[in-house]
């Protein structure tokens, strides 16, 4: 089992930055993601990483402004996230999985909320 909690969501200006903080207790999976939910959209993914390799990946929406990492040593994955849009506001929630498709554990999420 792997349990995930996720914080660091808040408001923000359109512009400003946010960072997501992800701690994960339990097994380590080999890949840790971060999706986000908007009101009446399916959920989309963001980032993620390896544990094991520095391997990321990005959604394109989010390339050049958004940034994956990891502290092996506090079973943390970080979200730094800039130059925010509006249109990033969404529910963010951190994964845990065995491939970049497949993610069993999933966190209860934080809210991320950009006013123009």
């Amino acid at each position: 089992q792997v349990q995930l909690v996720e914080s660091g969501g808040g408001l923000v200006q359109a512009g400003g930055s946010l960072r997501l903080s992800c701690v994960a207790s339990g097994r380590t999976s080999n890949i840790m993601g971060w999706f986000r939910q908007a009101p009446g959209k399916e959920r989309e993914f963001v980032a993620g990483s390896t544990w094991s390799e520095i391997i990321t990946r990005y959604a394109d929406s989010v390339k050049g402004r958004f940034t994956i990492s990891r502290d092996n040593a506090k079973n943390t994955v970080y979200l730094q996230m800039y130059s925010l849009k509006p249109e990033d506001t969404a529910n963010y929630y951190c994964a845990a999985g065995r491939t970049w498709t497949q993610y069993d554990y999933w966190g209860r999420g934080t809210q991320v909320t950009v006013s123009s």
